[in-house]
């Protein structure tokens, strides 16, 4: 591989031009509105609300592709599977997946990728159900450079981009890892910051931050650790039949913050 592949979490996007009329919405039913902004603030932010039945007791997961670059199955069963375990949720989980026509760009960069958010997106919080937006877009990260490929990126508390054409372009082909090995891998790394971790709003219960790479667990063959972001991560997939799991440091911090 010639490249370093990154999954990105940002830590924290301010979205301007949002004014006072589009901060609440109504429902589907036209009424109850409800404010759009609780689902754009910093990354692990609603790491205890996504985790735990405090406050909400079922979840949402709007899965919105770009016609052509829709995740397949087994992925999405994978994805459902990952969140099963780790969430709260006596209500259950639901996703409703539709496509969008292409906004007709080759490079995005994180605010057009929310541009595209505010634009489409139907499903918000509500009292008894957190909503999250998950985006599976053709094109390429502006991020992207000869060295270094942007996979995904979590950018707010209830939202994350998977740069679909992308892992379709490193996957499914010889000495690159299988594509929903790949898919899967990548939503999960992503999800795991929106659910706080590493120390990005899910508290450690014993220190296992990489000093060096920040946000990511020290443990080699966590799904946290940082290698996961690389080229060497990459030909470790190879040999995988399944996406790399959660170390036990990580699981307790996200049980100590909600969930299970």
């Amino acid at each position: 591989m010639k490249f370093r592949i990154l999954y990105t979490v940002l830590l924290l996007l301010v979205i301007v031009g949002c004014s006072k009329d589009d901060s609440v919405s109504g429902n589907d039913e036209g009424n109850n509105p409800v404010d759009v902004n609780l689902n754009r603030q910093a990354v692990g932010s609603s790491a205890n609300d996504l985790l735990s039945d405090n406050t909400f007791n079922e979840m949402i997961i709007e899965l919105v592709y770009v016609e052509g670059y829709e995740p397949n199955e087994t992925t999405v069963s994978n994805f459902m599977n990952f969140l099963q375990n780790r969430v709260n949720k006596p209500n259950g989980i639901t996703v409703e997946k539709r496509s969008i026509p292409s906004p007709g760009e080759t490079i995005y960069s994180i605010q057009d990728i929310a541009n595209i958010e505010i634009a489409e997106r139907q499903n918000y919080n509500t009292e008894d159900t957190i909503a999250v937006w998950a985006l599976f877009i053709h094109g390429e990260s502006e991020n992207n450079t000869n060295n270094n490929v942007t996979l995904g990126s979590a950018y707010w508390n209830t939202s994350f981009v998977i740069f679909e054409e992308t892992v379709q372009n490193f996957s499914n082909s010889t000495f690159e890892p299988n594509r929903t090995l790949l898919e899967t891998t990548v939503i999960h790394h992503e999800f795991g910051h929106i659910f706080g971790l590493t120390n990005l709003g899910s508290d450690m219960v014993e220190d296992h931050e990489d000093d060096e790479h920040p946000k990511h667990c020290d443990v080699e063959d966590c799904l946290m650790f940082w290698a996961t972001e690389s080229s060497a991560g990459l030909d470790d997939m190879l040999n995988m039949n399944s996406a790399p799991e959660l170390d036990s440091q990580c699981i307790a911090d996200l049980q100590a913050n909600g969930g299970k």
